[in-house]
């Protein structure tokens, strides 16, 4: 998103930093003075429920549709997602464990600053917690209501796949455990302020535990 610069402001925008956020991730603003979550919080938060089985000791059809998915997210590492692929990641996100991060960038761009890094180095512990390592997890990116949708879509996305590049290159985690997904502006965590802080932000979801993924 882009934040509306007065043109004798131009010292204040370059000061200026906002928050992504995950996803997720901002297009303008003041950065928020949200806590930083720790790298046990966010295992906590990430740690995989117990696994759904039938009577017959298959795996629930819900489940199954959501591995197919995932599968399909995997092995097509290049592609934009579709409209109908993103809500039905939102779908599955909404029952599966996740934490929202802040996630500071710079005004209008989407590469890792210092301080986006201090917080990405707790999340990439937790990913790589063995309570957590050989899972598959969402990465998600979101804007705050400011500025237009396909502007949105965008740099939420270049944010997602930046959080997601340097995760594997700073502790080698597999590219194929992590799914980069931008949304925008189309899922405010706060409906009643649109412009709030805290609808800038990643949100990182647990898709698929190891346990899981072995078990299909």
């Amino acid at each position: 998103m882009s934040t509306y610069q007065h043109p004798k402001n131009g010292l204040m925008r370059a000061l200026i930093v906002v928050a992504s956020g995950f996803l997720f991730f901002a297009g303008g603003g003041f950065a928020g003075a949200a806590e930083r979550a720790s790298e046990s919080q966010i295992l906590n938060a990430l740690k995989p429920p117990p696994l759904a089985r039938s009577l017959t000791g298959t795996a629930a059809p819900k489940d199954i549709k959501r591995q197919t998915l995932i599968n399909s997210l995997r092995s097509s590492r290049t592609r934009s997602l579709t409209g109908d692929e993103r809500n039905e990641l939102a779908a599955i996100a909404k029952e599966r464990p996740s934490i929202d991060l802040e996630i500071n960038f710079d005004y209008n761009s989407a590469e890792i600053t210092s301080r986006a890094a201090a917080d990405l180095i707790n999340l990439g512990r937790a990913l790589t917690n063995p309570d957590l390592q050989g899972g598959v997890f969402l990465v998600g990116g979101h804007t705050d209501a400011k500025g237009g949708a396909e502007y949105n879509q965008r740099l939420s996305e270049r944010r997602a796949q930046a959080v997601k590049d340097f995760l594997i290159n700073k502790f080698r985690i597999a590219d194929d455990t992590l799914v980069a997904v931008g949304y925008g502006k189309e899922q405010l965590k706060n409906t009643a302020d649109p412009y709030a802080a805290e609808n800038r932000r990643v949100q990182v979801t647990n898709l698929e535990s190891k346990q899981e993924a072995g078990n299909k």
